[in-house]
């Protein structure tokens, strides 16, 4: 009995996916041009694929990453019981530009470091979508879900491709950043950019870098709380660790600039109201009102312009609210993207 070749090949592209789930993938997008013109040259894109995509790929649900996250870092919130359960589901986590596994300042052989081209988050979008519709042939969206800077991602897919996207939950979010937001931005930049200048060890930059995240992350209330003031040392002891090899400074800087830039009512000369008409998705918030990151005013406002549900956490936990009430949210998340 001959078994086809067509069949073997079949099996074996099965087999593929089956071993390959959740593992990390490329995708080369080449020369990849950016908003500003730029190139970013032999570009590529990291993600990894968990739970099974339905035969007419109607279960596909995208999740870009953090800031300073990754794709191994997402994928430890999907799963069955999880964050995301993707019992139902099939969930594509991207690596956005400057992570240090997608294309970066850091990794990349032609432009590295401060020659690596500035992005936003525009492009980030850019990417994924080439992703989806070129290397993957997915071409339409169940949902989207994304956290922080995986939120501005997620506002700018609902203008960019409104068509595209049946079901959005963007949290600790925003559409547009505050002048709030913008001013801790900027704080982060110069203090990267002084410490570099002042000869600093790429360790020394990095470790005062995580201390001002650290201390935008949480409440004060939640700081008190958690770190005794006789275990300080210990506490700040603990930022004095390896620099990262993957989310380097220079990885840094080019995520908070390209955060600097996040406003979707550019696309429709500063009107509010004229992007929340040209989004077509169902849409779910949520926000943290003790939020220090990102300033939770613009996504409160943005929820009444589009008569969307909108969920605001009341913890001490700053940015971080979801994790302090991660069943939950779970529950919210799995309620809305049932399928």
């Amino acid at each position: 009995m001959k078994i086809s070749v067509n069949v073997l090949l079949v099996v074996w592209i099965g087999l593929t996916l089956l071993f390959a789930e959740g593992e990390q993938q490329f995708a080369e997008l080449g020369d990849f041009e950016l908003e500003n013109g730029q190139i970013i040259k032999d570009c590529r894109i990291g993600y990894r694929i968990l739970g099974k995509m339905n035969p007419d790929k109607s279960n596909i649900l995208l999740y870009p990453t953090w800031f300073g996250g990754s794709s191994e870092h997402v994928s430890g919130l999907v799963g069955p019981g999880k964050f995301v359960d993707n019992s139902n589901l099939c969930v594509i986590i991207v690596d956005a530009l400057g992570n240090g596994v997608s294309s970066s300042p850091s990794n990349s052989k032609k432009q590295r470091d401060r020659k690596f081209p500035e992005f936003t988050i525009y492009d980030m979008v850019q990417s994924q979508y080439e992703l989806l519709t070129v290397h993957l042939d997915i071409h339409h969206l169940y949902g989207i879900i994304g956290g922080s800077m995986g939120s501005f991602q997620v506002f700018e897919w609902l203008v960019l491709y409104p068509d595209f996207v049946e079901k959005a939950l963007p949290y600790v979010c925003s559409p547009a950043l505050s002048s709030y937001d913008l001013l801790k931005l900027q704080s982060m930049l110069e203090t990267i950019g002084a410490s570099r200048k002042a000869g600093c060890s790429e360790r020394e930059i990095q470790r005062l870098a995580n201390i001002t995240t650290e201390l935008f992350a949480r409440t004060p209330e939640y700081v008190v709380e958690h770190h005794h003031r006789a275990e300080f040392e210990a506490y700040l002891a603990g930022f004095d660790r390896e620099p990262s090899v993957q989310f380097t400074s220079w990885n840094k800087t080019s995520q908070i600039r390209a955060m600097q830039h996040h406003n979707i009512f550019r696309h429709f000369g500063g009107s509010e109201e004229a992007a929340a008409q040209a989004i077509t998705a169902e849409l779910l918030i949520i926000v943290s009102a003790t939020d220090l990151t990102v300033n939770p005013i613009p996504a409160q406002k943005f929820a009444k312009i589009m008569a969307c549900e909108i969920i605001v956490l009341k913890n001490n936990c700053g940015h971080l609210a979801i994790g302090c009430e991660m069943e939950r949210c779970s529950r919210i998340v799995g309620d809305f993207f049932k399928h």
